[in-house]
């Protein structure tokens, strides 16, 4: 009997946001759209991550309009975001009522699926979206935020999907966002959910350390639903392997995966222009399509490498690299194991800087790394010892409910705070998110001449 496997299309958020910032317009989507609807693929990922930040800071455009727009042309595949739990699209917690309006306004403005996760892996951070997703009528995806420790091991991470399917998920995604699942344990996890629960599974992996299609191979084999990929041109490095090749790959091997190849052709020939165009702007650093094995050493996503490569290279530290990333896996164990991925990964990163650049472990704290140590992101993976909770946030308490319970509800006071500007419950959302950026793209719009888009070459990487 032919194995079915269906594809998740990257491009248009992970692939893109993977190696050029997120910076692509939506003018630069809109006419492959239907050749991309046409092509085979069980979804397109193209909103949330960092695609609000991006469109509202960088790209002048309403993150809403280009869900609708999208919306608009495609009919047969299912339009897929990526949220952060309680986080939403920012770096906190928000209250369940932003949550709850947020997932309701994704879900009526063109969403089908929405992939939530929480960086810490704290099921109580999932359980306000994902019963919010439910009630307005989404499919509803938890992730689990996939990384290594003598903690993190494939007993943890079943019992962790079973949680998620407790939780009502209608679907679970293992989510490799440092590319260092091992086509081994890849195959293992994936049987094991597969034995566990009778949810369809969706695997999703980086191809940073060089191990990507090895690993979707194996988990194919063990009888995952979905894999995510990008087509050629946005693939490779720090976005995932190519949509072609894995799909010709496994068709070879008598998999049935649903896509039209000479789709798969007009939609690479149509993005390779675009790509060349952000290289020869100085946009897609060719750092970022390498092959970093390293990732496997110190389970860094290669976003956050590139990341600390810069912050360094423009303080004049790039010598102090390889001490940094050798502090990244210990500041992480000294906090209990965190999964590397956005907010974390940038915290983590942030803190092992601060450590070796004044020379002394925790002599510089930031604010956020005072919240995380107190509970208010969530429970640690594993218990944080007394002596480092001390060295941070000395004799204060730690909070053990869930985070969001200590927050009021917080719509009322954003309406009132942006009435000035907001035209609709989303430029509301818009503000409740980033403030500041929303603030000043709302104040834009009253301009004739807004849709001219702000101009930049700054990049920041997220790893998620």
């Amino acid at each position: 009997m032919t194995k079915k496997i269906r594809f998740m299309e990257t491009v248009l958020r992970d692939g893109q946001q993977s190696l050029i910032a997120t910076r692509m317009p939506t003018s630069d989507m809109l006419p492959i759209l239907k050749t991309m609807d046409e092509a085979g693929f069980h979804s397109l990922e193209m909103w949330g991550g960092a695609t609000f930040d991006s469109c509202l800071r960088f790209l002048n455009e309403d993150p809403w309009e280009r869900l609708r727009a999208i919306r608009k042309e495609v009919k047969n595949a299912k339009l897929q975001m990526l949220l952060r739990g309680q986080n939403l699209l920012g770096y906190k917690n928000y209250a369940d009522d932003v949550v709850k309006d947020f997932v309701t306004k994704s879900i009526q403005n063109g969403i089908d699926v929405i992939r939530v996760f929480d960086a810490l892996n704290d099921t109580r951070n999932l359980k306000t979206s994902v019963l919010a997703g439910k009630e307005a009528g989404g499919h509803i995806q938890t992730a689990i935020s996939y990384t290594t420790s003598d903690f993190h091991t494939v007993d943890y991470f079943v019992k962790l999907a079973k949680e998620m399917a407790d939780l009502g998920a209608d679907s679970i995604c293992i989510k490799d966002m440092a590319g260092v699942l091992t086509p081994e344990t890849g195959f293992e996890l994936v049987s094991r959910i597969k034995d566990s629960i009778d949810l369809p599974l969706e695997v999703h992996t980086h191809a940073t350390s060089g191990i990507s299609e090895m690993t979707y191979l194996k988990v194919a084999e063990a009888g995952a639903d979905i894999i995510d990929t990008a087509i050629s041109s946005f693939a490779g490095g720090t976005s995932q392997p190519a949509t072609e090749s894995v799909s010709i790959a496994l068709e070879g091997l008598g998999f049935d995966t649903g896509l039209k190849q000479d789709k798969l052709t007009e939609i690479a020939e149509y993005f390779n222009p675009i790509r060349d165009r952000f290289r020869n702007e100085g946009i897609l650093n060719p750092k970022v399509k390498d092959v970093e094995p390293k990732t496997l050493i110190f389970q860094v996503p290669g976003g956050m490498l590139s990341n600390l490569l810069s912050q360094l290279t423009e303080q004049g530290l790039q010598d102090k690299y390889d001490e940094v990333l050798a502090e990244v896996p210990k500041v992480r164990a000294d906090l209990g194991y965190p999964p590397l991925v956005t907010p974390l990964s940038q915290m983590v990163g942030t803190q092992a800087l601060m450590n070796v650049i004044s020379g002394e472990r925790y002599k510089l704290i930031p604010t956020e790394i005072k919240d995380y140590v107190k509970g208010l992101y969530g429970q640690p993976p594993v218990a944080i010892s007394e002596d480092i909770k001390e060295k941070i946030i000395g004799d204060e308490a730690v909070v053990t409910v869930r985070p969001a319970d200590l927050i009021a509800p917080q719509l009322p006071e954003f309406r009132e705070e942006i009435k000035e500007y907001a035209k609709s419950e989303e430029d509301v959302l818009d503000y409740a998110l980033f403030p500041q950026q929303a603030k000043d793209f709302l104040g834009r719009r009253e301009d004739p001449f807004y849709d001219v888009p702000v101009q930049t070459v700054s990049v920041t990487i997220e790893a998620e």
